[in-house]
């Protein structure tokens, strides 16, 4: 009975309690069922946007499937075809042979299929006015086959005043190729200073001493006005310069090139005219029409280079030590400095610069560079040394003294590159002329 009345007793607290602490029926049920917490739009904008993702999807799958199915393969099978034919045209042999040997597996570097591709294609779509004025100094004379136009102009020194005056008239005849050309004349009056540097005795292909060459200097520029989209252009633009006692008429050259203008800086020479001072009368106004000819180089100087092959490390070590050039005028602010660049495999690398030495007759340079190599061994290589010559007493821009190139490539080679191959790891220093 005690018992009884003790749950009988419990049972009625538990009723009290609840009566005076309520619990909503609307939390119970939310509680029970977390679905009710959103609302019935909200649920059917996400079941919305889920079902147009999933029909997004097929659809992109379907497509797919259908370009996979649709697209030709014989294209692509006869485009495989003649790469390979174009890779490995100088691997296959001269003659059919007997078939009833056992085949021959071959494992090709992926690299050397590249290169091959690469100097297809670059063969194919090269061109020669393409290439900067800078580095296609080798290669100019080769690529101009036949110039076309004339130059029209006049010459005339005054004795009283030792001053000559060049005046350019008119371009006569130049061919318009596959756009508009904007020409200009440059002209340069060169010296013949050879006297005043020693140098060492070149070697004809044959190894015979020939005669020493005469190194120029220039002692003047100009450029005519540019005149644009005209194969006649006229000028009448005239130059003067005063000259000293010791440059006689004899040791003077006038170099007058017609330049086709690119706003980059790659001016295309269309020809070239040449006229020795010394040869003609021109104490009186003498006017000329010379024919336009193939662009020729002129030796302004000697640098004495050296190279150094590492082939463990893949580098190549560049030395410029010496540069020979005609000493400039007196008490002379300039000096000069040199860029040297390297290609090697279609791959250009950084160039980099020596510092700036005082222009002398024999300017010191005595600095290595060090250019690390993309890849081994070397199919082609070409190293370009430009040398400038700048003032250091006041700001102005640079002015190119000459080039040298020394290069490699699948048919030939430099003779100082195969005297550095033949030296692995051994620096072997030659005299290289430095032309303009």
């Amino acid at each position: 009975m005690l018992q009884r009345n003790v749950k009988a007793t419990c049972r009625w607290r538990v009723l009290l309690m609840q009566m005076e602490f309520p619990t909503p029926v609307g939390l119970l049920s939310a509680a029970d069922n977390p679905a009710m917490l959103y609302s019935d739009w909200v649920k059917y904008t996400i079941l919305g946007i889920s079902v147009t993702l999933l029909l997004l999807a097929l659809g992109i799958l379907a497509w797919q499937i259908f370009r996979c199915y649709t697209q030709p393969r014989s294209t692509h099978t006869q485009q495989d075809t003649l790469n390979n034919d174009l890779l490995y045209l100088d691997e296959k042999p001269g003659t059919a042979g007997n078939s009833s040997g056992a085949p021959s597996t071959r494992v090709k570097d992926l690299n050397t299929e590249v290169q091959k591709l690469s100097r297809c294609l670059s063969q194919a779509l090269s061109l020669p006015s393409g290439s900067s004025q800078t580095e296609k100094d080798t290669g100019e004379q080769t690529t101009l086959k036949k110039v076309d136009g004339k130059l029209r102009f006049s010459i005339f020194y005054d004795q009283l005043q030792s001053c000559l005056v060049v005046t350019i008239l008119q371009v006569e005849g130049l061919q318009e190729h596959s756009q508009k050309l904007y020409p200009f004349v440059k002209i340069s009056l060169m010296w013949a200073g050879s006297h005043g540097v020693e140098l060492e005795s070149w070697l004809n292909e044959e190894g015979h001493g020939i005669e020493e060459p005469v190194i120029w200097t220039m002692l003047q520029d100009w450029r005519t006005r540019i005149v644009k989209g005209s194969c006649n252009p006229l000028y009448g633009d005239q130059f003067s310069c005063f000259l000293h006692e010791d440059k006689e008429l004899r040791h003077l050259n006038l170099r007058m090139e017609v330049r086709d203008f690119d706003k980059f800086s790659r001016h295309t020479v269309l020809g070239e005219v040449r006229v020795p001072l010394g040869h003609l009368n021109i104490s009186y106004p003498l006017e000329l029409q010379e024919d336009l000819q193939i662009p020729q180089k002129d030796l302004v100087g000697e640098v004495l280079l050296s190279l150094k092959i590492l082939p463990t490390s893949q580098r190549l070590e560049v030395g410029l030590h010496k540069v020979k050039t005609v000493p400039p005028e007196i008490c002379s602010d300039t000096a000069l400095y040199a860029r040297i660049s390297v290609q090697c495999n279609q791959c250009k690398l950084r160039y980099q610069k020596t510092s700036a030495v005082a222009h002398w007759l024999v300017s010191v340079f005595n600095e290595v560079f060090m250019f690390s190599l993309p890849e081994f061994p070397l199919e082609q290589c070409k190293i370009s040394v430009s040398v400038y010559e700048i003032h250091m007493n006041r700001k102005s821009t640079k002015h190119l003294i000459g080039q040298l190139t020394v290069e490699k490539n699948e048919s030939s080679e430099d003779k100082h590159w195969s005297l550095m191959m033949h030296s692995v790891r051994q620096p072997v220093a030659r005299w290289h002329g430095l032309l303009m």
